[in-house]
């Protein structure tokens, strides 16, 4: 930890904002207080949620809108709200804010990943301090990260940064509820079976986010398995977290550090539509990590367009890897168990390939 040098930072919603909606800017100002006393000797990148419940109160409401058309509309008025809040603050340290709002299409496919990557990296480059969030304004159920912690773990990887901060309103893991006498806090976990037969909370006290500890375990839990160490403790214990002082519950590495972005395909895409392998293309994709070819597909479901992320499953309908389709959905069924030098015979040169690319390709379970 106090090797760290290049740090992400996530803070959730109820460490910014009041309880009715809207920021605080008492509490933005002592997160970034302690961010900027850090930030000479060490690279932060700030996952921040918050957007939609600091756009609460200026559209009136009194409480988070369930549908998503309400969702956006507040991330859209309070967005701007959030990053000029940032940029006020970080000022009176002379440290510039760059904003920086992500999809998972941005993410899973291999040029927007590298933009991503390219983007973050020339921001630290020169100074800057990027504060990324989920592009609540125009995501869609089908390309939402689901919440800022899987987010923030995912960011971690892009970056490729030393060590990962979940900031909570709780100062780390407990093995029951914090409020009930006899808990105790868990100071390490080494891997999940530290964690087994713990009950975890799953929904925030202050009601204007979407996580909760269990995903901010499951952040955990992806970030370790890619290299990356951990920490989870509360936003009033963020100093002690980034100068390496014990605090919260760390996390230890359970993984490799990994160079590519199937991190991302694997928990940040929503599959549009499914394939079908029949016995040989599961031994050769699964167990041979061979590309999917159109042979090997004994079905196809779902709506989809080439480039969109797709689930592959075995006869019994077991997912068992995720990768990015070369096809739309109404070409698959032509393609079904015909070999590719068939289709280049019968359909042109431009069906002689795969239908899944073992480099566009994550096996999920073997």
């Amino acid at each position: 930890m106090t090797g760290a040098r290049r740090i992400v930072v996530k803070v959730g919603s109820s460490s910014l904002t009041t309880a009715g909606g809207g920021l605080d800017a008492d509490r933005v100002d002592a997160l970034v207080d302690t961010l900027a006393k850090s930030a000479g000797e060490k690279e932060i990148v700030l996952v921040s949620s918050g957007a939609i419940a600091a756009g609460l109160a200026p559209l009136g409401l009194d409480r988070r809108p369930r549908d998503l058309a309400r969702q956006q509309a507040a991330a859209s008025v309070g967005q701007g709200l959030l990053v000029a809040r940032y940029t006020a603050s970080f000022a009176r340290y002379g440290r510039r804010v760059g904003q920086v709002l992500l999809t998972t299409d941005d993410t899973s496919r291999r040029a927007h990943y590298r933009n991503a990557r390219r983007t973050l990296d020339q921001l630290l480059a020169m100074g800057a301090v990027p504060v990324v969030n989920e592009n609540d304004t125009v995501a869609t159920d089908e390309i939402r990260f689901g919440d800022n912690d899987r987010l923030a773990a995912l960011v971690a990887h892009l970056v490729r940064a030393d060590l990962l901060i979940l900031l909570s309103d709780v100062d780390g893991l407990y093995d029951g509820d914090p409020s009930t006498p006899g808990t105790s806090r868990i100071a390490e976990v080494t891997g999940p079976r530290d964690i087994d037969g713990i009950t975890i909370g799953s929904a925030g006290k202050a009601g204007v986010g979407t996580g909760g500890m269990v995903t901010k375990v499951e952040a955990a839990r992806i970030a370790a398995a890619a290299g990356i160490p951990v920490v989870l403790t509360s936003a009033s214990q963020a100093a002690d977290a980034l100068a390496g002082r014990p605090t919260g519950t760390y996390f230890h590495r359970t993984g490799r550090r990994s160079a590519d972005r199937l991190l991302w395909l694997a928990h940040a895409s929503t599959p549009r539509g499914a394939l079908t392998l029949d016995e040989g293309a599961v031994r050769a994709v699964i167990e041979g990590s061979a590309s999917l070819l159109p042979a090997g597909i004994a079905a196809v479901e779902g709506e989809f367009s080439a480039g969109d992320p797709v689930e592959l499953r075995d006869a019994s309908g077991r997912a068992l890897a995720r990768g990015l389709v070369a096809f739309d959905a109404g070409e698959i069924p032509q393609l079904l168990g015909r070999s590719t030098r068939d289709l280049a015979r019968d359909l042109g040169p431009g069906y002689e390939r795969e239908v899944v690319h073992r480099d566009d390709l994550v096996v999920l379970h073997r």
